[in-house]
């Protein structure tokens, strides 16, 4: 019977919880507060984790946000210690998660591109 989750998966799930909620509910900083993390990726080593996130304010507003993020990061990283019972807290690195909005941009062209068709198809079948 395999494993569901291994623990590096379970410790980067609970690491991508308690920023969220540290971030959410502790950090004032006004620059970081309408953002969604979005993943985690820790080195096996546990030293190193990638904080990916998404803006509500769009990607203008990004290199504010990561200026705030590594603000607070000392602070993030201390809370997790406290909250988080593992050797190695990780050292955080935020990076900018594009794949949201790129997503919505395609489902804009996907959805554009029916819309155009379903217009053609009525048009050649008018004639």
């Amino acid at each position: 019977m395999p494993k569901e989750y291994s623990r590096s998966q379970r410790v980067v799930e609970q690491i991508r919880r308690e920023l969220a909620e540290l971030i959410r509910m502790e950090v004032k900083d006004p620059r970081v507060g309408f953002i969604t993390l979005t993943d985690v990726e820790i080195t096996p080593d546990y030293a190193h984790a990638k904080v990916f996130f998404t803006s509500m304010t769009g990607h203008e507003s990004v290199p504010e946000i990561l200026k705030g993020l590594n603000r607070a990061s000392g602070f993030l990283r201390r809370e997790l210690g406290r909250r988080i019972r593992i050797h190695t807290i990780p050292e955080l690195h935020f990076q900018y998660d594009k794949s949201v909005e790129e997503g919505s941009r395609l489902s804009q062209l996907i959805d554009r591109t029916v819309r155009e068709d379903e217009e053609r198809t009525r048009d050649e079948n008018a004639d």
